[in-house]
């Protein structure tokens, strides 16, 4: 499959008979539709009282940082976006990661973790400071995020404490940090 955009990644191999090939690629509005079918079939209908889906209601993502996998054959296989938000009210700004899914009959493919590295490494270039999310602490560990940073910050509604992590991209961007988060970033524009 060839790359659509030059900053796209191909990924292949990771070991097992079944990998497919696939690319990481920018999501776009034409996305959308399969990305939300995806995400109901992977986390199912509660995906959407979740904290972080109330930093996330009325906003579209971070500029340049809603990414999807697709297969070699176009099929959408993966999707991560990240959020623009503030750490606490007036604080500075971060990112929420999230949600990250993949299809179920991929899962074990590697597409999850490119996901992320993708998602971190261009967070990182366009220069931001730090990445927040809610999820599996052992999952997300590999890509350095902890809780160690987060006690004094707070989600907008229920959230188990130990699985609300952070990842900073500069060292000390999350010193001093505390509060409820809050949204932050370009709200959704309704046609009129």
């Amino acid at each position: 499959m060839k790359a659509a955009q030059s900053q796209d990644s191909v990924f292949s191999g990771f070991g097992k008979a079944f990998d497919p090939v696939f690319s990481i690629t920018q999501e776009t509005a034409a996305d959308i539709p399969a990305r939300e079918a995806l995400l109901d079939h992977a986390m199912g209908p509660k995906r959407r009282r979740k904290s972080s889906e109330k930093l996330r209601r009325g906003r579209v993502p971070a500029e340049g940082l809603a990414f999807i996998a697709r297969t070699a054959d176009g099929a959408l296989a993966g999707t991560v976006r990240l959020w623009d938000i503030r750490l606490g009210h007036g604080g500075a700004p971060a990112l929420l990661l999230g949600p990250l899914a993949v299809a179920p009959d991929l899962k074990g493919a590697g597409i999850g973790s490119a996901l992320m590295q993708h998602a971190v490494s261009e967070a990182a270039k366009m220069g931001h400071r730090a990445i927040l999310l809610v999820g599996d602490a052992p999952y997300y560990a590999r890509f350095g995020f902890s809780a160690a940073k987060t006690d004094r910050l707070a989600m907008p509604g229920p959230y188990e404490k130990d699985r609300f992590l952070a990842l900073e991209l500069v060292e000390g961007a999350l010193d001093g940090a505390k509060g409820v988060i809050q949204p932050a970033g370009r709200k959704v524009s309704i046609a009129a």
